[in-house]
């Protein structure tokens, strides 16, 4: 029994290294994008003329770029066919901000490519929610209502279900966001938009911003990991 429990521990343990790691990633990238958000570009490109012209070079010129508020809320928003750029990338004349506008003109090429991941993950997103939703309530009753009989057992595994859509949910915005990055990287040198030292400083501004969905997808298996011992704990 000593070593079940042992073994119990170990997710919470696992559950609070990958928060740990989430931390350290978001304050990383953060860091990295302060930093080379000091680095001008030479030809004195911002944020909005990188996203143009990735977009324009691959016939997108139907894409619309807006200014939105906020730091590093930049999202391309396949509604509305729209790029949003956040207030430190938008008029931005630094490598940083080339690199996650170029990163947003990679998501709308996706977009427009028909990218199998992108399209998973947009097609998921509404299940996500409603189990993200759903998954705790599920879980709590199932376990406070356990002793009642196998149905409440049932209830806490549908609501364990319900959390798993959060993991395939990461799992794929994981490679949806490193071709992005690689498209960005590739429509900047393909277009000549940075030196190429410029460049190496966009690519660690995107690396950094990789880590946190490496660090998303950790915490969400983790999680789901102990969330589903602890029903099976109570399934004995």
């Amino acid at each position: 029994m000593s070593m079940f429990y042992a073994f119990y521990d170990i997710f919470y343990l696992l559950v609070l290294l990958a928060i740990g790691f989430s931390m350290w990633a978001s304050a990383r990238v953060n860091s990295t994008f302060r930093t080379y958000s000091q680095q001008r570009t030479r030809n004195g490109m911002t944020g909005y003329d990188a996203a143009r012209e990735v977009l324009d070079a691959n016939g997108l010129h139907d894409v619309r770029i807006e200014r939105t508020a906020g730091n590093l809320t930049d999202h391309f928003d396949p509604r509305t066919n729209v790029i949003r750029l956040s207030d430190s990338v938008y008029g931005s004349a630094s490598t940083a901000a080339v690199g996650v506008a170029a990163h947003e003109a990679g998501h709308a090429i996706q977009y427009a490519k028909g990218y199998a991941p992108l399209k998973i993950r947009n097609a998921i997103i509404p299940l996500t929610n409603i189990g993200s939703r759903l998954s705790t309530p599920l879980i709590l009753m199932g376990l406070l209502f356990s002793g009642l009989g196998q149905f409440a057992i049932t209830l806490a595994y549908v609501g364990v279900a319900c959390f798993a859509l959060s993991v395939v949910f990461q799992l794929v915005t994981l490679p949806t966001e490193f071709d992005a990055s690689r498209r960005a990287v590739a429509a900047i040198e393909g277009c000549g938009l940075l030196s190429s030292e410029e460049v190496g400083s966009t690519k660690k501004v995107l690396s950094a911003a990789a880590m946190t969905y490496v660090a998303a997808l950790a915490v969400a298996i983790t999680q789901f990991l102990r969330l589903l011992n602890m029903v099976q704990r109570n399934d004995r």
